[in-house]
């Protein structure tokens, strides 16, 4: 089985001492903080709403976000601080628009001393990465901000479970897989999964990078 790179002991250090820190959250780095940016929009989010950005990576869509929103109002986390840091410092206007104490360390989606003013969050191209348990993890953690409006996530589907159990060619041209990253799921794992951590969930017919799929949740 081919392990996930994101998982290698010095993957993220190696990276930001090169300064890659954009390339470690994959290309389109301006294209795709635009779609996070549109999507977001169109579900809403106003400047005076707070975001929990999950899988905020080195600031592709925090660079954006951050101006757009009033000080204070956008929360970062990620499974590398390191990275985080290295957004702050390289990819924000006015840094000063941004405490670095709301960037934080979360590989398990506990979101550890977040705000609970969080009103939208987004993990877009997390999941695809990640096992599905992750996403479970993800939901359930997420029910503990208490005025939190919608969550809206991307994942990679596959039509049925026979091509689930192959790889499996997405329209922009990658291939996924069920048991190594990047993964693919079933749109009845994504509605299970919702459902049983007090979610419903709605699929959106936008085009996204690399052929994923746009999920929106609302409580149940």
């Amino acid at each position: 089985m081919t392990k996930n790179p994101y998982e290698a002991a010095g993957f993220y250090d190696a990276a930001i001492a090169k300064g890659r820190h954009r390339d470690v959250v994959g290309g389109r780095w301006d294209e795709t903080g635009r779609v996070q940016m549109q999507v977001l929009r169109a579900a809403g989010l106003e400047p005076h709403h707070h975001l929990l950005d999950i899988g905020a990576g080195s600031l592709r869509l925090g660079c954006k976000a951050v101006p757009y929103l009033e000080p204070g109002h956008y929360w970062g986390t990620d499974a590398s601080r390191a990275l985080l840091l290295a957004g702050h410092a390289a990819e924000l206007e006015d840094p000063a628009r941004l405490d670095r104490a709301q960037l934080v360390e979360d590989a398990n989606f506990a979101f550890p001393g977040v705000s609970d003013r969080i009103t939208h969050a987004i993990a877009f191209a997390v999941f695809p990465h990640l096992h599905m348990a992750y996403l479970r993890r993800a939901l359930t953690g997420l029910q503990r901000f208490p005025v939190l409006e919608q969550v809206l996530f991307t994942v990679f589907l596959a039509p049925d479970a026979g091509a689930a159990a192959l790889p499996y060619r997405q329209p922009d041209g990658v291939v996924t897989h069920d048991i190594r990253a990047p993964y693919h799921l079933l749109e009845a794992d994504v509605l299970h999964i919702a459902a049983t951590t007090g979610w419903q969930v709605t699929r959106d017919s936008v085009m996204l990078p690399r052929g994923q799929v746009l999920f929106t949740a609302r409580r149940a």
